[in-house]
């Protein structure tokens, strides 16, 4: 315990430094050095069962650079992420972003699950909108020049430190991206060692066609999340079209959704999953809480030993969206659900 207490006051000082001189020079003074020398490796692979976290799991920690997002990762004990775009971009040099997306990710999961909004919430949601756009437009043009060695170093900093990145979630495959900036979001992915990248589906069958063609050139997949849109032939039309496309299963909203049976559609496609969500929500019948894990009706536990005892090898993604304890933080939620996770697979 000692030794784990040295460890994380180290790095928390380290973390802020260097990510302060990352952020003022694009330079990183070592960082991997610092990490690598402490010895202390993460190790969430558990009874053969690849647990990882995306790091959407802490935006609500105030420092969402690429040097503080793995002192989460490795302070939560995980040794292998998805990546959302904004830590490796900005590490790599992107143009910085004006709209504080701690404030409206929650605006924007309340739209989602058709919450009412208040008017100054829609106000605040309808700007942010507007400068996302703007924001969008100028990130467009810096993807087309992206400099793929500072993702490769990107990776070789969190490999030294025992992480691996599996997949890669920017803002850059959707409806209104250019063949461009599709084509740079599959090349970094595959700088930071990444199989996959996800998205939310675009429910259109032409641009889910163009993903898997350029997936398949890149020798990567696409997986497609749902929320509560998900059935059981959601993806079907996706997976028919290209090799290249596969599912990000999203485990509790697929429960959320009020679908019976999600150990057998994990049975049936399991080979076309490229890396699965789970969190712990409720049924419609009992009011479709985001809970903390064990309280809800999600079968964690099952779907854990069935990928356990069927050695699936796709990982399954803890992503943190419960309400957060008075006096907690992501990083301690995180670890109770990678705890969660070893209590069944150990």
């Amino acid at each position: 315990m000692k030794t784990h207490q040295t460890r994380r006051a180290f790095l928390g000082t380290t973390a802020t430094l260097v990510s302060g001189a990352v952020i003022g020079s694009s330079k990183l003074f070592g960082a991997p050095a610092l990490i690598r020398s402490l010895g202390d490796k993460p190790n969430s692979m558990m009874g053969g069962v690849q647990i990882g976290v995306i790091t959407y799991s802490f935006r609500e920690m105030p420092d969402q650079s690429a040097e503080a997002t793995l002192k989460y990762v490795l302070d939560s004990g995980i040794s292998a992420i998805e990546l959302m775009g904004g830590p490796a971009e900005s590490f790599v040099g992107a143009p910085k972003n004006s709209v504080d997306m701690r404030s409206v990710f929650p605006l924007m999961r309340k739209r989602r699950e058709s919450q009412p909004l208040t008017d100054d919430e829609q106000k605040t949601l309808a700007e942010a909108e507007s400068q996302m756009k703007a924001y969008r437009a100028e990130m467009a043009k810096w993807r087309l020049s992206a400099p793929m060695a500072k993702f490769e170093q990107l990776r070789k900093m969190y490999k030294q430190a025992g992480v691996t990145i599996y997949g890669f979630k920017p803002d850059a495959f959707g409806m209104q991206s250019s063949d461009g900036e599709i084509d740079y979001g599959m090349r970094a992915a595959k700088a930071l060692g990444a199989n996959q990248v996800t998205l939310e589906h675009p429910a259109n069958d032409a641009h889910t066609l163009k993903l898997g063609q350029m997936a398949q050139k890149h020798g990567i997949r696409v997986g497609y999340h749902g929320h509560e849109q998900q059935t059981p032939t959601f993806w079907d039309t996706a997976l028919a079209q290209s090799p290249g496309n596969a599912m990000n299963f999203d485990l509790g909203h697929y429960l959320a959704a009020g679908q019976p049976d999600p150990l057998g559609l994990i049975r049936q496609k399991h080979d076309r999953i490229a890396s699965m969500h789970i969190k712990d929500r409720q049924t419609p019948a009992h009011g479709k809480g985001n809970l903390p894990w064990g309280q809800g009706d999600t079968p964690l536990t099952d779907v854990l030993k069935l990928m356990r005892e069927q050695k699936y090898t796709f990982p399954a993604t803890v992503e943190l969206e419960y309400q957060i304890p008075a006096g907690s933080n992501s990083v301690t939620e995180v670890k109770k659900c990678v705890e969660f996770c070893r209590n069944i697979l150990s």
